[in-house]
């Protein structure tokens, strides 16, 4: 198969979840071979990023990606849709430190870049291809991320908070056009009881029920209501009968297991390019996630060097 970048730039604008700071993101076609790099427009030309698990300086809630010093939050829902879309080859030109959040998915990157096209390339298609098996573990949460060599790629997620609310689930992705219509749209969530929490540790000031599904676990008070009306700056927060903020209408029954798929398949593209492997997951993570792509990249790298 070719390389694939896009016809034309597709801009983006909105704030972040995290820092709660605008930003304009233009998504630019690059040259085959490219890869994957964030530009800090708002910087300079110099202050580039390459979208590999090296460049993983933090994993609190999001992806950050950091080089020589300059950061970029928050980049895994675009680096999913751009994977989901079968795109090689990407400039993302930056004026700002995070990644818009939009409506908390992968879906309008997705509809953009359709809309847009896509441009085949004169050079094949550089896959990652395992020559064994990388399994990475965290003892502690139970979590593990398992990727082993395949001829086609498959992700397969199961995510399990131990709630009422969400149960057990499970989503999977074969590599095909379906990521646009069957993952793209979900959005991400958090638990109402750890909105407290993150706002006072400095995330989620661009968050609100118009780019999260808020879970509510445990009963509530109309004070906390009020108080999460005053942090999200929206009046009329409600709970619904089934346990969501604000009367929220799911895309799909298991949306917050298909997030983390999505989740998934975007900090896995920090191998640094197409998977050829089955990927099986159990409560992935970003932590989880990243450490798993740099396992990948450090067993290509001693198999390079023998």
């Amino acid at each position: 198969m070719q390389q694939y970048t896009l016809n034309k730039a597709c801009v983006f604008e909105g704030k972040g979840l995290h820092t709660g700071c605008l930003s304009r993101m233009s998504v630019c076609p690059a040259p085959a071979d490219t890869g994957i790099r964030f530009v800090r427009k708002d910087i300079g030309e110099h202050a580039v990023i390459q979208a590999v698990a090296e460049q993983v300086s933090s994993t609190a809630r999001s992806t950050t990606l950091a080089q020589n010093g300059v950061e970029v939050h928050t980049v895994e829902h675009l680096l999913s849709a751009l994977t989901g879309l079968g795109i090689d080859n990407a400039l993302i030109e930056i004026e700002g430190q995070e990644v818009p959040i939009l409506d908390g998915s992968a879906r309008p990157y997705v509809e953009a870049f359709a809309a847009c096209g896509l441009q085949a390339q004169e050079a094949p298609r550089r896959y990652v291809t395992l020559p064994s098996p990388v399994e990475v573990r965290d003892e502690k949460t139970g979590s593990w991320v398992r990727i082993e060599p395949a001829k086609v790629s498959r992700y397969e997620v199961t995510a399990d908070f131990g709630s009422r609310v969400l149960g057990v689930q499970n989503a999977h992705w074969d590599g095909s056009p379906a990521y646009a219509e069957q993952i793209a749209p979900c959005r991400t969530f958090v638990f109402f009881h750890e909105l407290e929490f993150l706002a006072a540790n400095g995330l989620i000031k661009g968050g609100d029920v118009d780019n999260a599904i808020v879970i509510v676990e445990h009963p509530v008070t109309q004070e906390q209501v009020d108080r999460m009306t005053e942090l999200f700056g929206q009046p009329h927060l409600s709970v619904s009968d089934n346990g969501y903020l604000s009367n929220l209408t799911l895309h799909f029954p298991n949306e917050c297991g298909r997030h983390k798929l999505l989740d998934l398949i975007g900090d896995l593209r920090l191998t640094g390019g197409f998977l050829n492997a089955r990927v099986t997951a159990f409560k992935p993570g970003h932590t989880i996630n990243t450490q798993a792509a740099r396992a990948v990249r450090a067993l290509l790298s001693q198999t390079e060097s023998v």
